[in-house]
C-alpha cells in the first residue's frame, strides 16, 4: 500500500511539474524596476524568445514557469538595459586603438604618453585622443614644435577631448598638403607670429583628419567588437551612434548578420550628400538590432575650444563669439529635405546662438506640435527667451549630464554668471515636453551610464564638489534620470513600444546591479557595479 501511495504522490508531483511552461530565463527574488508608466517594481519575470513573457511575485513566476536559466537575484536590483541616447560607438572603439590622452595634466604629460604609446605602435599615423587644456596649469592651446621634434618623420594627429579641436605635427601637415593658413567657414587654423601652431578648430580638423587612412576590415571589426565588450560590461544594451557614413552602416549590417556584433544601435548618418542619397533611396532601416532613420547635423563647435556659437562674446575672450559650422541657408535646406523625406533631424547645438538658429528653423519646418521627434543634441547653453521654442514644436533636447560636471569648473569663465544660469538646464528642458533622453557623448565622457545617473541627480564630482551640487535647480530626480536612460531614450529613437521598460511583450534587455541606485547615497552610486547584462534574454556580460 505504501508503495502505491508513494507512486501516486510521485505521479502527482510529476504532473504538477509538467504543467509548468518552459521558458528561457527566470529572474526572481529581485527588486525589478519596470520603468513602466506607473514606475512599478516587481519581484520576478520570465523571458521567452527574447521577450518578457510575464512579471509578478517570485512565488507566482517560479510556480508557473520552468527555465533553462533561473537567476536568484538575492534581492539585488534589476533595471531595463541602459540606453545611451547620444554617443559615438565607433569613435569609442577607435579610441581604444589609439593613445589615451585623457586626464593628462600638462602638454609634457601628453608628449610622454604619446612617446610610450609609439614604442608599442611603431607603424603608420600616430593617433591620440582626449587631451583637454582646461585641465592643465597652462590653459592655453599647445603648439606643435615639440611634437614635430619628437616625430619628424611620422605624421601625428591628436584630437581634443570633445573632438572639435586637434593638434598635428609638421609631417601631418606635409602629408595633408597644408603649407599655410586657410580661411574657412566654421573653422580656425591657429597661428602665432604668423606661423601655424598645429592647432585646428572645428572644420579645420578635417583638413588633416580626412587624410588618415580608413581602417581595413579586420581593424574595423576589432573597433566594433572591443567597443561592444566594454559597453555590455557597463550595462548598455542600446547606443545611439551619432554621425556615421552609410558605408559604416553596411559594415554593421554585415557584422550583425554574422552574429559578431550583438549590440543594438540607433545610427544617425552624417550630414553628407552621399548619406542623404543612400538613405532617401533605400528608406529607413529597421531590424531588432539596427535602426537607421536619422541624420546628424552640426550647428557649431564646443564650449571648451570656444567654437560654440554665442549670442554675445565669450566672457574670457571678448573678441570671440564662436561660429556656425555652415551658413544658415545650409541648415534650412537640410531641414526641408529631411522633412520632405520623413526622416529625423538631430542637430548638435552648444551655444545659445546656435540653439536659437536651429530652434527657429525647426519651428518653421515643423509648424507646431508634432510627433517627428526632431532633436537638439546637447542644448547646452540656451537663452532664457528660447526655452519655449522646444515645447512649441515638440523638439527633443537630448542632453548629457556628465558634460555639466565636467565643464562646471570653467564654464562660468566662458559664459559669465548670468548666461551660466541657463546652461546645462536639464530640469527646464525636461518641462518642455515632459520627458528628456540622456546620454554621455562617449568617448568625450566615460561610457559608464551610472555616471550619467550620478551627474543628473547629484551634480557633483566624485570628490563631492561643489558641496550641495552645481545649479541644483536643474537636477533631475532619480526616477527622471532612470527614465532618461531607459524609456525616454527609447522614445527619442521611436522605440518605446519595444524597449526601455520591462513589460510584457518587450525585449528582454536588462541589467542586474549590486546596489539600488535609486535608494543610494551619492558615494554608493559611484561604487555600484554591474553584475550581469542581458540582451534579448541572452547573457552578454557577467562580472568575474
Amino acid at each position: 500500500m505504501k508503495s502505491i501511495l508513494s507512486g501516486l504522490l510521485l505521479a502527482l508531483l510529476f504532473a504538477s511539474c509538467s504543467k509548468k511552461e518552459a521558458v528561457d530565463v527566470i529572474v526572481y527574488n529581485a527588486k525589478v524596476y519596470t520603468v513602466n508608466s506607473k514606475f512599478d517594481t516587481v519581484e520576478a519575470f520570465a523571458v521567452k524568445n527574447g521577450k518578457i513573457l510575464s512579471l509578478g511575485k517570485s512565488d507566482d513566476i517560479t510556480a508557473k514557469y520552468t527555465a533553462k536559466e533561473e537567476i536568484n537575484a538575492g534581492g539585488k536590483s534589476v533595471y531595463p538595459g541602459f540606453i545611451d541616447a547620444h554617443a559615438h560607438f565607433f569613435g569609442y572603439g577607435q579610441s581604444l586603438q589609439t593613445a589615451d590622452l585623457r586626464e593628462t595634466k600638462s602638454w609634457d604629460e601628453v608628449l610622454a604618453r604619446l612617446t610610450a604609446f609609439a614604442k608599442t605602435h611603431p607603424d603608420g599615423w600616430l593617433i591620440g585622443n582626449g587631451w583637454d587644456q582646461n585641465d592643465w596649469a597652462d590653459k592655453n592651446f599647445p603648439t606643435n614644435e615639440k611634437l614635430t621634434a619628437l616625430f619628424p618623420d611620422r605624421p601625428v594627429f591628436l584630437k581634443r577631448i570633445d573632438g572639435h579641436a586637434a593638434i598635428a605635427n609638421q609631417k601631418a601637415f606635409d602629408d595633408a598638403g597644408i603649407k599655410g593658413e586657410k580661411k574657412l567657414v566654421g573653422g580656425d587654423m591657429l597661428t602665432q607670429n604668423g606661423k601655424l601652431t598645429g592647432v585646428l578648430i572645428d572644420n579645420a580638423v578635417k583638413l588633416v583628419g580626412e587624410k588618415i587612412p580608413m581602417p581595413d576590415a579586420k581593424l574595423a571589426e576589432k573597433i566594433f567588437t572591443d567597443a561592444q565588450q566594454n559597453c555590455f560590461a557597463a550595462g548598455l544594451t542600446t547606443i545611439d551612434d551619432c554621425g556615421l557614413s552609410y558605408l559604416a552602416v553596411e559594415f554593421i549590417e554585415k557584422l550583425q548578420k554574422e552574429k559578431k556584433l550583438k549590440m543594438r544601435l540607433y545610427v544617425m548618418l552624417s550630414d553628407e550628400p552621399d548619406n542623404y542619397k543612400y538613405l532617401f533611396s533605400r528608406g529607413p532601416i529597421k531590424t531588432d538590432r539596427l535602426n537607421v532613420r536619422a541624420f546628424k547635423v552640426y550647428a557649431d563647435g564646443a564650449l571648451g575650444s570656444r567654437g560654440a556659437c554665442l549670442l554675445h562674446p565669450y566672457s574670457d575672450m571678448p573678441n570671440k563669439t564662436g561660429f556656425l559650422l555652415s551658413d544658415r541657408k545650409h541648415f534650412e535646406e537640410v531641414a526641408q529635405k529631411i522633412a520632405a523625406n520623413h526622416f529625423q533631424m538631430c542637430t548638435h547645438a552648444i551655444g545659445d546662438s546656435a540653439n536659437r538658429v536651429i530652434l527657429n528653423i525647426y519651428n518653421k519646418v515643423l509648424k507646431g506640435k508634432n510627433d517627428q521627434r526632431w532633436r537638439i543634441e546637447h542644448a547646452q547653453v540656451v537663452n532664457a527667451k528660447d526655452f519655449d521654442l522646444f515645447g512649441k514644436a515638440s523638439i527633443i533636447p537630448s542632453v548629457q549630464p556628465t558634460h555639466a560636471t565636467s565643464d562646471m569648473y570653467w564654464a562660468g569663465q566662458r559664459l559669465g554668471a548670468e548666461r551660466l544660469k541657463t546652461a546645462y538646464a536639464y530640469k527646464q528642458l525636461l518641462k518642455q515636453n515632459g520627458w528628456i533622453p540622456l546620454g554621455t557623448d562617449f568617448p568625450v565622457e566615460n561610457i559608464n551610464p551610472l555616471l550619467t545617473f550620478y551627474a543628473a541627480t547629484v551634480r557633483e564630482d566624485a570628490k563631492g564638489f561643489p558641496k550641495g551640487g552645481f545649479q541644483m535647480e536643474n537636477a533631475l530626480t532619480p526616477e527622471e534620470a532612470l527614465r532618461g536612460m531607459t524609456i525616454w531614450a527609447a522614445k527619442a529613437n521611436f522605440e518605446e513600444e519595444e524597449k526601455g521598460s520591462l513589460e510584457k511583450g518587450k525585449l528582454a534587455d536588462f541589467v542586474i546591479l549590486d546596489n539600488d541606485i535609486l535608494k543610494s547615497t551619492p558615494q554608493n552610486i559611484l561604487k555600484t557595479k554591474v553584475l550581469k547584462t542581458y540582451l534579448n534574454g541572452e547573457k552578454v556580460y557577467e562580472a568575474k
